[in-house]
Order: C-alpha cells, then structure tokens, then sequence
C-alpha cells in the first residue's frame, strides 16, 4: 500500500471532535472532490473517493450532521482508471450546498472556502486539512523531492489552504502547474507537523523511519565518494612528486644536500604512500609537513639549477594529463 493509500486510511478513523470541526472536515472533502455541480438546472452533489471506507464515513456525516441522506455507489472509471466510489446528494443538493458553506445565501458558489472555516479554531484547521488530503492528497517518499501535496480545484480554494495551514504554524506554498492548482509542503518539518496535525501519526512515524534511513544509507555514500575523489587526488600528485623527483636527481647529479636526497629517496621508495605514512616510514620519524617541505625544496634546488644551466626542469618530466593536486 502506497504511503498516500496509509495516510487515507488512517485519518478517515480519526474523529476530528466537535461538530464544528467534523462539518468543516466534510465540508473540506467536498470542496476538494469539486463536489458541487449544476445538472438539468439544479445542484447536486457528488463526490468521489478512493475507497469505499471513506465514501460510507462521508455519507454518514452527512446524514448525522444535516439530517440529508446520501446516496452512495461504486465506478470503474474513477481516477486513473482505478475503482472509485461516490457519494451523491439529489434531492437536497443545493440546501446541502448552503449548509456547508459551497453555497452562499444568494446561491452563488464560494470558489474557496468559507471564511467561518478558514478563521477558526486549531481543531477546524486541522479537519480542513484532513479533508482536503482525504480528497485530493498525495505524500511522496522521503527523499530529496518529498512531498505532500493537495490537488485543488481553482487557486482560490488553494490559497485559503495555505493560509489556514499557516494558522497552525506550518508553511505551506500554492503553485499552478499546466494550469492544476496545487498546495505544496517540501521541508521535513512542514510534513511531519502536518501529518501529525490531521492524525496520521502511524505513517508519520514510518515516514520518519523511512527518511532517517535514506538520509544515512545518502551520507554513507557521499562520503564513499569523497574518500575515492581523495584516492584520486593523492595517487595524482604522488605520481606528480615522484616524476619530478626522479628528473630532480637527474639535473643536481651529486650535488644534493643530503637530508633532501633523504625525502627524495623516501618519496620514491613509497610511491602510493601519502604525505602522512611517508613521514612515520622515515627514520627518525617526521610529521608530513616536514616531509613536503624537504621535497619542495629539492625541487626548487633543481629548478633553479636547470633554469641557470638552460635545460628542462622537473615539470618536464611529469606525465601528460597530471597535476600539482
């Protein structure tokens, strides 16, 4: 089961508690499942859901809090194809409209969501975000694009969620894309606090999981990567220092001062042996700046040297394609 499908399932048993907050959660599903139509001059209301679980709890608030009784049926040709299941209202769609607010008292559609709602108490903004994710909610997997979004049906209604979600202390951002209003929460925080505002406190703690996992199973290998890219580095320069090691003995011949000689010799003798381990080989030991600095020295000895006798120095010797890294 998708994390979306566990989140469903697990806020639709959640009682949002007052009869305030519960007409806000219905009320919330069916602004977001576009619920409200007009049909041979009459309003009706439909809406459809993604389980059979959800449409029953749907009709059932309904009857209990508006005394309208819903008729509730079964389509093949729900979302994507999939099985879905609605819940109509007829008879009494537009007193049902009124009622919840779709509708104000001159009949005309509230293209949002009503003011008493988006202004109210914690409990009444957590059941419109319940309700709207019920309807029209995705979660993602945790990851660098995570996700929980709300689909809305125009940017009216899309911009009331984000102002509602910001009364409970969670940033929320509406976008349109391709000409689909959405309402996005991208940061760990923002989908934690709200999972655990509308009551999907089992996923949260999974997604949590999940998350952790990744994010340890994503450092693991960045830091595999930056010990390689380091391998790489140093086997680079010490192919570098050795080539211009060897031409360094070359031009100075005998005329090596002898604790330079020491760190050539050394550096040659252990090629793929960094700056560090060179420096506890010597003997006595020496810390690896000593180490460098030695065979820097050698080097600008023969540089010099080349340079006054007029011949190649010690970089002419490195191979093509390396660096001083």
């Amino acid at each position: 089961m998708s994390l979306t499908a566990q989140v469903k399932q697990e806020i639709a048993g959640v009682s949002p508690g007052t009869n305030q907050a519960r007409a806000a959660q219905v009320t919330s599903i069916l602004r977001f499942t576009g619920a409200l139509q007009m049909i041979s001059h009459r309003y009706i209301i439909e809406a459809e859901l993604e389980s059979e679980e959800l449409a029953l709890r749907l009709g059932r608030e309904i009857g209990a809090l508006y005394g309208v009784r819903a008729r509730l049926g079964r389509s093949s040709a729900g979302k994507q194809g999939h099985t879905s299941y609605f819940v109509r209202v007829i008879e009494q769609g537009d007193t049902l409209a009124r009622q919840t607010g779709l509708m104000d008292g001159r009949n005309r559609i509230v293209r949002g969501l009503p003011n008493r709602l988006t202004l109210g108490t914690a409990d009444i903004l957590a059941a419109i975000w319940r309700g709207a994710f019920i309807a029209a909610g995705t979660l993602s997997d945790p990851g660098r694009s995570a996700s929980l979004e709300i689909t809305c049906p125009n940017r009216e209604t899309a911009m009331a969620l984000v102002g509602s979600a910001g009364r409970l202390g969670i940033t929320a951002k509406a976008r349109e894309v391709r000409g689909v209003n959405r309402v996005v929460l991208r940061e760990v925080e923002a989908i934690n606090a709200m999972l655990g505002t509308i009551g999907a406190k089992q996923v949260l703690t999974e997604w949590e999981k999940l998350r952790q996992r990744r994010e340890t199973r994503a450092t693991a290998n960045r830091l595999v990567n930056f010990d390689d890219a380091n391998l790489r580095r140093s086997a680079r320069a010490a192919v570098t220092a050795c080539a211009r090691v060897e031409r360094a003995f070359e031009i100075l011949g005998d005329d090596v001062p002898e604790h330079l000689r020491y760190a050539g010799e050394l550096r040659l003798q252990y090629r793929e042996a960094s700056l560090d381990e060179l420096g506890q080989r010597a003997d006595p030991p020496m810390t690896k700046d000593a180490v460098a600095g030695r065979v820097r020295r050698l080097l600008s000895l023969a540089d010099r040297s080349a340079s006054d006798r007029g011949i190649p120095g010690t970089m002419e010797s490195v191979p093509e394609g390396e660096d001083l890294d």
